[in-house]
């Protein structure tokens, strides 16, 4: 095996796992699950048949990942996130014909015990705090808190708040790495660092 897999988790045949991925205590991985290289599933993890997790993801203790979510490189699943499929669960109306897709985009943060509503999609380099509820598409590199979810800021792809407006026309770079970050309206355009 070319990934690590904990005693206690179970992986169903058929699942596609890439290498040097950690599978740790109590996991559920499904027969239809593609889950990418070097990503680590916390205890208490559940992947679904319809799922893709692209690699470096972390996705930590007492999440499930449901069918019809994608995650694409290196996101960032806080403890007890939640993720939906349907949207208006009943128990006794069966749905799964009417599972909507979640998309959540390259290096964005789900904040612990934060619930993304599905049919959404989550930007690139986005960060949702804790507790957040979110029930609509949110913007690369956007900053969302609350309930419902509104947004607050911009955020650096190192993880800093970005001194900028929520909309206007201003730039900021991050102390950390030096990329520059320039606002055009509503949206947020990182620049490449000149190496002259």
């Amino acid at each position: 095996m070319s990934y690590y897999q904990h005693p206690s988790a179970i992986v169903d045949p058929g699942a596609q796992i890439g290498e040097a991925t950690r599978i740790w205590h109590f996991v559920h991985v499904c027969a239809g699950a593609k889950i990418g290289k070097s990503v680590s599933l916390g205890q208490n993890a559940f992947v679904g048949n319809k799922v893709v997790i692209g690699d470096n993801c972390k996705i930590q203790n007492n999440v499930s990942v449901y069918d019809n979510v994608t995650l694409e490189d290196g996101v960032f699943c806080g403890p007890s996130m939640v993720f939906t499929n349907v949207y208006n669960p009943r128990s006794l109306v069966e749905r799964k014909n009417e599972y909507r897709d979640t998309l959540v985009k390259t290096g964005a943060t789900l904040g612990a015990n934060c619930t993304i509503v599905c049919g959404v999609t989550i930007g690139a380099f986005s960060f949702i705090g804790a507790g957040a509820v979110v029930n609509k598409s949110v913007p690369d590199y956007a900053l969302m808190v609350g309930v419902p979810a509104r947004q607050i800021g911009w955020m650096s792809e190192f993880g800093e708040q970005l001194e900028l407006p929520l909309q206007g026309e201003a730039q900021a770079v991050c102390i950390h790495t030096g990329a520059r970050y320039v606002l055009t309206g509503n949206r947020i355009t990182k620049m490449d660092i000149d190496c002259d």
